[in-house]
């Protein structure tokens, strides 16, 4: 599966073996529904909105756990991913400013703050690199968990569970900060880096040309 690693566009694909294309089509489903889930934000359909924003999040640890059993990753679908994730967030986010406004104007720090970090780490990647980050670190993949458990209650529960709010603030605005570290001190766009720890260890040996998988 080695020659996978070097689809880069969605063009790729059509010349793609194994399971990679339909992996690749699975973790590209989060961007193509993006649009309608704003659109059932907006026509009040959050009878149905809950469960497409919940299938969204979890294609999210499929797509990973085939990719990882197939030796299907590649450069391509690590953008996916990251999009994916990005506007399955955003949705999100979303859904709750239309649906759950007290909820925000009374937590609105706790969203700001990640908010904002995301917003500084997008600007500086695209400074640094001229695109998107897809580090997919541990705490990443960590926060993303978090992420979408709180999200999928809040739609699901009347009142969410505080600790996992709670929790997904503080572990989101880790992980945002390590990406903007790791934005600053790696020189080259790179894939599935596992955190900053690694980015370090591996200028320490005088080498950051870390593997993409």
């Amino acid at each position: 599966m080695e020659d996978n690693k070097k689809i880069e566009k969605l063009s790729d694909l059509l010349n793609a073996s194994g399971p990679v294309k339909w992996i690749n089509a699975i973790t590209l489903y989060r961007s193509v529904v993006f649009p309608v889930l704003i659109f059932l934000i907006f026509t009040n359909r959050f009878d149905v909105f809950k469960w497409m924003l919940i299938i969204s999040f979890l294609t999210d640890a499929v797509d990973g756990f085939l990719a990882r059993k197939y030796k299907a990753n590649s450069i391509l679908g690590a953008k996916l991913d990251s999009v994916g994730d990005d506007l399955t967030i955003l949705a999100a986010v979303v859904g709750l400013a239309v649906a759950k406004m007290e909820f925000l104007k009374t937590h609105w720090v706790i969203f700001a703050i990640p908010l904002s970090l995301f917003f500084i780490q997008v600007i500086g990647a695209f400074l640094r690199y001229g695109k998107l980050s897809s580090y997919h670190t541990y705490l990443a993949k960590t926060a993303a968990v978090f992420q979408g458990f709180f999200m999928c209650s809040m739609f699901l529960f009347v009142e969410p569970p505080y600790w996992l709010f709670y929790a997904t603030g503080v572990i989101t605005t880790l992980e945002l900060i390590e990406e903007i570290i790791i934005v600053a001190v790696l020189p080259e766009w790179k894939t599935n880096v596992r955190g900053l720890y690694w980015v370090i260890k591996g200028k320490n040996n005088g080498s950051v040309n870390l593997k993409q998988e």
